[in-house]
Formats: C-alpha cells, sequence, structure tokens
C-alpha cells in the first residue's frame, strides 16, 4: 500500500476514489431524502383524500355511522364525540391505534402502536360535533424505503470498486507521457544533449513541461558546446607560450651563445611569459565575473575624464603604428558605474580597434549623450567586420581569421571582457559598419541618476 501511494498514479487513484466516494455518499443520501419525501407527501394526499371521503359520508348520514363502512372495507377511521369514540372501523381496532391520540388535537401525525407498527394519522372535525380520525399504514412506505437503502449500500462499494479499477487505467493513460519524458530523460547525457523529450500535445500542461525541458535541454547543450569550445580554445591558447619559452629555452641551452644573444634568448621568453600572464589573468577575471563573486564599486563617475585616460594610456600604441587618434570628450557626462573596470571595458575595445587598424589609418573615439542615456563610438578605419561574425566577436576566443597572429589578433578574450564590463555596469555593447570602411564599436550607458 506505502509503494502503492508513493506513486503520482497510485496517488491520484486513491483520490479519485474517495472523491467520487463522497459525491456517491451525496448523491445516495439526495436520493433517498428526496423518494421519502415524495412517498410521504403522496400518502398525506391519499390521507386527505381518504378524510373528505370519510368526512363527506358521515355529513350525509348522520345515523348509524357503521353504515358508511361496507363490509370487508379497509378503512381505518375512528369517530369521537367529546373525547370519547363513537365508532371504530374494524381495520381501525386491529390497527391496535391507542386512544390517546385522539387527545392530541388536529392535524397529521404518525403514530406508533405498541406492536411498533407506524400510522399516518389525520384528525380533524366533522359536522354534528364529531371529530374523524383517519388514518394509513406507513409500513409499505418504509419497506420500500428499506429496499431503496439495501440498494445503496450494495451499489456504493461496487460503484468504489469500479471508480478505482477505472481510475487506476485513466490516471495510467494520463501519465504516459510522463513516463514517456522520464525514460527519455534518464537516456540523455552529455553526449546526447542534442536528444529532446516527447511532446504528445503541446497545448496542455504536460506538452508545456515537456517543452520546457527541451528548452532546458537546449541551453545545456549549448553551455556544454560553449564550455567545450573554451575548454579546447584555453588548452590551445595556453600551450602556445608554453612551447614556445619551452623551445626558446632548449635552443639556448644547445647553442653556444655569448651574453648578448643569451639575453636576447631571455627576453623572448620573458615576452611569452608576458603574454601567458595576461592571459591567464584574462580568464581569472572573466571566471570570476562568471561566478559572482567579482564585485562591483558603482557610482557617479565622469565618463569624459574616463575615456579620456584609456585615450592616453593607449595613445603611445597608435604612434608607434602611425595611427591617427583622435578623441571627442565633453565633460559632465556623469554615469553610475564601477570605473576601474568600466575603463577596462574601454581600453579593451580601443586596443582591438588600433590592432585591426593599418599602419597610418584613423581611430576616433567619441562620448556624446542621448535622452536618458550616454554613449561612447569607438571607430576605426579598419577591415571592417562581416554581417555573419558581428555576433560572435563578443564571444571568448572567437577569431574571425582563425590564422590570424596572436601578435596581431591577441587571444580573443579582450572583446568579451569588454562586454561583460559593459553589461555588468548595466548598458549594451554592439558593433556597427562603417561606411566607406572600418568599424564603430557603440558602447551605451545609462546616464547618472538613472542606475540599472
Amino acid at each position: 500500500m506505502k509503494n502503492a501511494l508513493s506513486s503520482i498514479r497510485g496517488r491520484l487513484t486513491v483520490r479519485y476514489t474517495l472523491a467520487l466516494a463522497l459525491i456517491v455518499l451525496a448523491f445516495s443520501a439526495g436520493v433517498f431524502i428526496f423518494v421519502r419525501g415524495r412517498f410521504f407527501r403522496q400518502l398525506d394526499r391519499e390521507l386527505g383524500r381518504e378524510f373528505a371521503l370519510i368526512a363527506g359520508e358521515i355529513a350525509e348520514d348522520l345515523g348509524d355511522l357503521s353504515e358508511i363502512e361496507p363490509e370487508g372495507s379497509p378503512r381505518i377511521f375512528a369517530a369521537l364525540r367529546g373525547g370519547e369514540f363513537a365508532y371504530r372501523s374494524a381495520p381501525f381496532l386491529k390497527s391496535g391505534l391507542p386512544a390517546s391520540a385522539a387527545l392530541s388535537g388536529p392535524g397529521l401525525r404518525t403514530v406508533r402502536t405498541s406492536a411498533g407498527k407506524r400510522f399516518r394519522l389525520k384528525i380533524g372535525p366533522v359536522k354534528n360535533g364529531l371529530v374523524l380520525m383517519a388514518a394509513m399504514s406507513e409500513e409499505p412506505i418504509r419497506e420500500s424505503l428499506a429496499a431503496l437503502l439495501v440498494i445503496l449500500a450494495l451499489a456504493f462499494p461496487i460503484a468504489l470498486a469500479l471508480a478505482a479499477v477505472g481510475g487506476y487505467i485513466l490516471a495510467g493513460r494520463l501519465l504516459a507521457p510522463v513516463a514517456a519524458m522520464a525514460r527519455q530523460a534518464r537516456a540523455i547525457g552529455a553526449e546526447s544533449l542534442s536528444e529532446r523529450l516527447p511532446v504528445v500535445n503541446p497545448d496542455d500542461e504536460l506538452g508545456r513541461l515537456a517543452a520546457a525541458f527541451n528548452q532546458m535541454l537546449a541551453r545545456l547543450e549549448d553551455a556544454f558546446e560553449r564550455l567545450r569550445r573554451f575548454t579546447a580554445d584555453a588548452s590551445h591558447e595556453l600551450r602556445t607560450p608554453l612551447t614556445a619559452i619551452r623551445s626558446v629555452g632548449e635552443v639556448a641551452l644547445q647553442e653556444g651563445l655569448d651574453p648578448a644573444a643569451y639575453r636576447d634568448r631571455i627576453g623572448s621568453m620573458l615576452e611569452e611569459t608576458s603574454r601567458l600572464t595576461h592571459l591567464v589573468e584574462s580568464l581569472l577575471e572573466l571566471t570570476r565575473a562568471d561566478s559572482g563573486r567579482l564585485r562591483l564599486n558603482r557610482a557617479p563617475c565622469d565618463l569624459g575624464a574616463l575615456v579620456g585616460k584609456a585615450v592616453e594610456d593607449l595613445r603611445i600604441l597608435s604612434e608607434e603604428r602611425r595611427q591617427t587618434l583622435t578623441a571627442d570628450l565633453p565633460v559632465g557626462l556623469r554615469v553610475f558605474a564601477d570605473g576601474d573596470v568600466l575603463r577596462q571595458a574601454v581600453v579593451n575595445v580601443l586596443d582591438n580597434a588600433i590592432k585591426y587598424t593599418p599602419p597610418g589609418g584613423e581611430i576616433s573615439v567619441a562620448v556624446s549623450a542621448r535622452p536618458g542615456v550616454v554613449g561612447i563610438d569607438v571607430a576605426d578605419s579598419g577591415p571592417g567586420i562581416p554581417a555573419a561574425h558581428r555576433d560572435k566577436i563578443f564571444e571568448r576566443f572567437y577569431r574571425i581569421e582563425k590564422d590570424r597572429t596572436r601578435e596581431t589578433g591577441g587571444s580573443g578574450l579582450g572583446l568579451a571582457i569588454a562586454r561583460w564590463a559593459v553589461e555588468a555596469n548595466g548598458g549594451s555593447i554592439e558593433v556597427l559598419d562603417r561606411a566607406p570602411q572600418g568599424s564603430v564599436f557603440r558602447i551605451v550607458l545609462p546616464q547618472c541618476g538613472e542606475p540599472s
């Protein structure tokens, strides 16, 4: 019993059976009350007609009352005068009705004899000072009601048994999609996340539940795929500088070099070490951001001053590449943000523009106000970004050209960090096409006083 009740099917069957039991009990009680009332109302009407008929006959013949009772008549009646019986019919005498009934006054009532039989009694005055007492037996009605009770009592357990069996079968059919979903869900693993649960009827509750699980599986599949890609890309990115360091070191040990050459080899190793350190720090920063452990200290800050500092920090890189870097930075535009985190986003976007803009190209940075928001536009005259890649360049380790060198293309984490930094401060970042050539990275933030 305990195992049966531990399943939804068993609990549904029990609850369905109990609910039907209450309904059957209420229905049976209603039927019994209705039939009983109808029987007794019919008896009262018949007794009233009998009373009127006898009263009419008494009014026509006030002589010998026995003459109004034909021989063998089943009428149960008596006439009283002055509280004493003036006449009693033979059926009345056989019924055992007590004489004290005459003292109860006019009206309808049920009287029980000493033998336990019940009679419906009507008492009322008639002509010549007589009081008529007419009666009818209630026993046929009570026997019929008793038979009805027996039928209902016998039908009740049969109905419950049929309800339990029907409820168990019905619950099984209703829960069949759940069992199918459970079987399919048990078969889905990390290597088969592309499979989906069956949706029998997308419009009912179980269909919507299956659809919700399928959406969750799609999100898990996407997350697993991104995790696999991230792991593979991170392993590749980490392996490359380590391999370079090892190769430079092995070659230096095998060759007899002068101190200047050794210093050159050590410098190369330090460059790779610096690149590796930057990559690890970027990965750690993204990991902390994903886990929610990176706390932001948001406060009002001047966006023009913040962007200006980032521009000055990277100006030397643009000068080395003979690029023209211009900035339009009005003062007084304030945003509610973590200045250090937001500055990192601007630095990463600007560094990306410098890397992909050819020598002699132009880069412009502009801060402007729009209704309710402040925007930062970083425009370059580089090769531009095809439309098919614009939604993906903010993904980790994503590169438009897979064979691009790391000296030119970096690790592929800068724009991912920039997107996180902007969104963590309540803003958004997108890339637009620039005519006739180049790209525009646009950062939009709510103005100060409207923190998100």
